[in-house]
């Protein structure tokens, strides 16, 4: 079970959306809803993750948020530093521009861009040398979960970084439990099984890392209002990677409120 005072985060994955206006307006709306409806920082962290040309404009636009809201680029290249790479955008470039933290493996990024484990580390070795923190996103198929090897594939995926994590860089990582056939589908595992795996992978991180009782685990998978407060109270549940909710203020809000208000 987690430690208690692990404060939860909420980070709005936007993946490939939206336009610049509705980007702009959306961030607006958050604002405002902090304002009339604070969530104090010390209750829940809060993240946004735009598209990589809007990571700048988003950035000045959070600037006069009531409360931190942090900007979280959504990749970063495996190369380091700079050079002819076409497309690249390096961790240090990132760092470079104020953006302190980004999300690595995600199951579209491992799927559909074949990311696999060397490159991913690679990514990660780039991201914590130049002082990011790393939101790292594990998962299991759905094929993977029927044939009972779910928390196999989990804990392997955690150990794959395990070679390129330096011992006092675990502060730095967080990680995103995204059952892939939860994504987008409409479909969450039960609160149950959402912690059932969270369980397992805190117990695998403290086999780990010192820091394994005190690293947030979020959960994402169709995250949305409804389904958020009974996902908040499981006690190692620290938080929500969001993706289509993230869209709407009020729903990103709402959730946001569900996970502050469990501490």
């Amino acid at each position: 079970m987690s430690v208690s005072t692990i404060t939860p985060w909420v980070i709005g994955n936007w993946k490939m959306n939206p336009v610049q206006a509705e980007a702009l307006s959306l961030v607006r709306g958050i604002k405002s809803l902090l304002e009339t409806a604070p969530i104090s920082e010390g209750k829940c962290h809060l993240g946004v993750a735009p598209m990589a040309i809007a990571l700048s404009q988003i950035q000045a636009e959070l600037s006069s948020a009531s409360r931190p809201i942090y900007t979280v680029a959504q990749d970063v290249s495996r190369i380091s530093g700079m050079g002819a790479y076409t497309g690249e955008v390096s961790a240090e470039l990132l760092a470079d521009s104020q953006i302190q933290y980004v999300l690595v493996g995600h199951s579209e990024r491992r799927e559909i861009f074949a990311e696999n484990t060397d490159i991913l580390n690679a990514k990660i070795k780039h991201a914590l040398s130049a002082c990011l923190t790393v939101i790292y996103c594990v998962g299991e198929s759905l094929e993977q979960r029927e044939a009972g090897q779910a928390e196999a594939v989990v804990l392997q995926q955690i150990c794959d970084i395990a070679a390129v994590v330096d011992a006092d860089q675990w502060k730095n990582v967080v990680i995103a439990y995204e059952p892939i056939w939860a994504i987008g589908t409409g479909k969450t595992a039960s609160p149950e099984d959402a912690q059932a795996m969270h369980a397992q992978i805190r117990q695998g991180l403290s086999q780990i890392t010192g820091y394994g009782e005190t690293m947030a685990i979020l959960y994402g998978g169709s995250v949305k209002p409804e389904n958020a407060v009974e996902l908040a109270a499981c006690p190692d549940i620290n938080g929500a990677l969001v993706g289509g909710a993230s869209l709407n203020a009020e729903s990103f809000h709402k959730i946001a409120q569900a996970f502050a208000n469990t501490q």
